[in-house]
This record gives C-alpha cells, structure tokens and sequence, in this order.
C-alpha cells in the first residue's frame, strides 16, 4: 500500500507559520458542524467557557452549557465503550512525512493493530496521521479524536472512526478512560500536556496504574536528565516516580513493553482484588461467628 504523507507546509493541530499566523486546513470542527473561510468564529468554545469578565449574560448561559458538555461525554463514551484495548499515541501536528519521526510512529501503529489494539490519536497530522496510517495499513482500529482550534483542521484520512470534541477536558478523558497505555513521540506543548497528565494521574493513584513510553531518547533524554536531577533532587517528586516512564528508540520495544507491562499490571490489580474479596469475606465470617 503506498503511503500518504502530510504535504509540506500542510495544517496541524497547533501550526503556525513563520510569520505566527495559523496555517490553513481541511476543514474547522466545531463539535458535529465543520466550517471554512468565513464561517470559522473568532472564539472557541473553550475561550468562551473560561472568559473572566463580562456582563452577566454567563449567568443565563452557562447552566446551558453544561449540556453541552455532558453530551460530548455521552457521545464519546457511545463512540469509544466497545471498542476493545486500545493505546494512546501522542506526538507533533508539524511533523513531516519525510521526518523519521513519521515512519517510526507508522510502525507504532501497524504493530499495535498486528497485535490487536486500537490506536487513539488526536485525529490530525503529522504524527497522529502517522499512527492512524500504520494502523489502517494492517486493517486495525484507527480512532481519531478530534478538538476545535481557532484555525482550520481536519480529520486524517486514515482515522477510521472518529470523534470531534469541542472542549478539550472531554477530549482528554476520552484518552485515559479507554486507553491501556500511552505511547508518546517528539511533540511541542500539547504532546507535554498529554503526558504530564498521564503521570500526574498514575502518580497521585487517581487512575490504575498503565503503561508510558516515550519514544526517541535523544529527544527526550534531556527531560529525563533534568527530571532526575534538578527536580528530584529538590524532593519535588520520588524517585520512584521516574519509574513511570519507560524510554527507548524501537517502535517494536515500544510496543512490546505497553502490551506486557499493561498485562502484568492487570494481573497485579485482578491479585490485589482477589485478595480484598478474601479479606473482606475472612472478616465476614469472623463477624458471623462472634454473633
């Protein structure tokens, strides 16, 4: 199958050009309704969600607005809920298709379909254009989640089921409840987000605990260092807490490591619940017989 590649100079889910004006795209998404030119609003809904100020029109609008944030949970849940394991891959909009970055993150995605996951990206360019492609390219499930941005974007061609969010705390979810592990690859700002969410959830035990590769090390080899030295060393996190985090530059390690760590996790967890039952049936009993 020959492979399409982002065209130079082409849109991503954040690009600027050098002059910092937005670059142009397929398409503006807000929520189900897709918009171009014109039509495109100066705001997005989350800058009017989060604008201090004002009259008190929010008063009135914003009771309403809870509506809309609960049906792009019930829809992404309805969209997401059946589709089986699935792994988040994260990683720059700007990224080309002739960058080496690309094609690892195309054999990402072609291994984790080869053994049966899901692939969750953000829908755009670069390299989530590059995991959907490879998960397209051995028939798996390529999944796209999609956020409104103030500039035209637009659906990769290879997610295969997608999801358009308007707020990005809804989006966000959508990543963790329905992924078994991340993969992330070179990105800017929102690849960061992404995967200091992720650790800040498994660190501070609001979700089980799952699997983080990062992808690259001479890309994020100076992070680590800086981790383990500037802010452990302050005692801002344990030592422990890099143990979280798994780095390598092979794609197949990359996903060999979030299938078995994932796998041995659970068993751990399905351990750690057996042994709760038994517990909570011992004390039972022992109550029942002190009657």
């Amino acid at each position: 199958m020959t492979r399409t590649t982002t065209t130079p100079g082409g849109p991503g889910a954040g690009d600027r050009g050098d002059d910092g004006v937005p670059e142009k795209g397929r398409g503006y998404r807000k929520g189900p309704v897709l918009l171009r030119g014109k039509e495109i609003p100066a705001q997005t809904t989350d800058q009017r969600l989060l604008a201090a100020g004002g009259d008190s029109d929010w008063v009135h609008s914003d009771p309403w607005r809870v509506m809309r944030i609960q049906s792009e949970f019930v829809e992404g849940f309805g969209a997401l809920a059946e589709v089986g394991p699935a792994v988040s891959v994260f990683g720059s909009a700007r990224t080309r298709g002739d960058h080496p970055d690309y094609a690892q993150a195309v054999e990402v995605g072609r291994l984790l379909a080869d053994a049966g996951y899901a692939v969750m990206t953000g829908g755009g360019p670069g390299i989530m254009e590059a995991a959907n492609n490879g998960a397209h390219q051995a028939g798996g499930t390529s999944i796209g989640l999609g956020i409104e941005l103030p500039f035209e974007q637009g659906m990769n061609e290879f997610v295969n089921l997608g999801v358009n969010f308007r707020y990005f705390f809804a989006r966000k979810t959508m990543f963790v409840k329905y992924a078994q592990g991340f993969i992330v690859l070179p990105g800017g700002f929102g690849t960061f987000d992404e995967l200091f969410e992720a650790l800040t959830l498994v660190q501070t035990h609001k979700v089980t605990e799952f699997p983080i590769v990062l992808v690259g090390s001479d890309y994020w080899g100076g992070l680590l260092e800086w981790l383990r030295t500037a802010v452990a060393d302050r005692g801002m996190i344990g030592r422990a807490d890099l143990d979280l985090l798994h780095i390598t530059d092979s794609p197949a390690e990359a996903v060999a490591y979030v299938i078995e760590r994932g796998r041995a996790l659970a068993a751990s967890e399905r351990e750690a619940l057996d042994e709760l039952v038994e517990d909570q049936q011992d004390a039972a009993g022992t109550a029942a017989d002190g009657s």
